[in-house]
C-alpha cells in the first residue's frame, strides 16, 4: 500500500512539473527537475499515457493529456463557487465589480465576478481569456512566477499593445513585477481599455497562481480610492479558501 501511495504521489509530482514547464518536457528534463530514476519516471509516464492523462509528442517530448480537461474544468467551476461569497462581500464594501481569475497555460482566465451595482460598471465573462501583461490579474498572476518563466509566457503570446499605456516590453515588465511583489497589488491603470482602472491582489495558499481583482471607471477607481480598497483586497483574498 505504501509503495502504491508513493508511486501516486510521484506521478501527481511529475503532472505538477509539466504544468510549471507551459505543460510540456522531454525525459531528461523530468529527471533533471524531479530528481527521480529515468526508469522509475519512464514507468510512471507511460502508465499516463496509456490512462491519457500525459501524451507523447512524435518528439518523444511528454505532455499534459487531453483527460486533464475534464478535471481542470471541473475544479476551475469549483474555484469560482467557492470565491464568490468573498467577493460579493468585496463588492458590498467597494462597490466596484470583484473578479478572480487563475492563470491557465499562458492565458489569464476569468473563473468568477459578482458585478457592481452601478448602472456604470465593468463586466467580464466568466470563461474569458487575456493576455497577463496588460491586466491586474494578470500581472498579480506574474508576480507570482520567476522572472524566466515570465519571459518564456510574454514570448510566447506577445505584448500587444491594447492602449498607448500598456507595457509592450519584456524589461519594463519584469521592473513592474517587482513593484507588484513589493508593496502587494498589481495596478492596470488604462493599459487594457481607456476609461478602466483595476486593481489585483494574489491569492495567498493557493494550489496554483489565482488573483483577485476590483475594477471599474478611472474617474470613480481613483488612484487614491486604489489604497483604500486594496486592504480590503487583501482580507476577503484570505477567505477565498476559508
Amino acid at each position: 500500500m505504501a509503495e502504491a501511495v508513493r508511486a501516486l504521489e510521484r506521478a501527481l509530482e511529475l503532472l505538477e512539473h509539466l504544468a510549471d514547464a507551459g505543460g510540456e518536457m522531454a525525459l531528461s528534463e523530468l529527471t533533471d527537475r524531479s530528481g527521480l530514476p529515468m526508469p522509475t519516471i519512464y514507468r510512471l509516464m507511460r502508465t499516463m499515457v496509456n490512462q491519457g492523462y500525459v501524451r507523447q509528442e512524435p518528439s518523444k517530448r511528454y505532455a499534459l493529456g487531453p483527460r486533464l480537461i475534464r478535471l481542470g474544468e471541473s475544479a476551475t467551476r469549483l474555484l469560482g463557487t467557492w470565491a464568490r461569497p468573498a467577493l460579493a462581500r468585496l463588492v458590498d464594501e467597494v462597490g466596484e465589480t470583484a473578479n478572480m481569475a487563475v492563470l491557465e497555460g499562458d492565458a489569464v482566465v476569468y473563473v468568477a465576478q459578482v458585478p457592481s451595482r452601478h448602472s456604470m460598471r465593468m463586466f467580464t465573462e466568466v470563461g474569458r481569456r487575456v493576455q497577463p501583461h496588460c491586466t491586474g490579474v494578470g500581472k498579480a498572476l506574474l508576480a507570482q512566477l520567476p522572472a524566466e518563466s515570465v519571459r518564456e509566457i510574454v514570448a510566447r503570446t506577445g505584448m500587444a499593445a491594447h492602449t498607448p499605456h500598456t507595457i509592450t516590453d519584456p524589461d519594463t515588465l519584469l521592473a513592474e513585477l517587482v513593484r507588484v511583489r513589493e508593496q502587494g497589488y498589481a495596478l492596470d491603470d488604462q493599459e487594457q481599455e481607456i476609461g478602466v482602472r483595476c486593481v489585483a491582489v494574489p491569492l495567498p495558499d493557493a494550489p496554483a497562481p489565482a488573483a483577485i481583482s476590483v475594477s471599474g471607471p478611472s474617474a470613480r477607481l481613483t488612484r487614491a480610492t486604489v489604497t483604500e480598497v486594496v486592504p480590503l483586497m487583501h482580507r476577503a483574498a484570505e477567505h477565498v479558501f476559508q
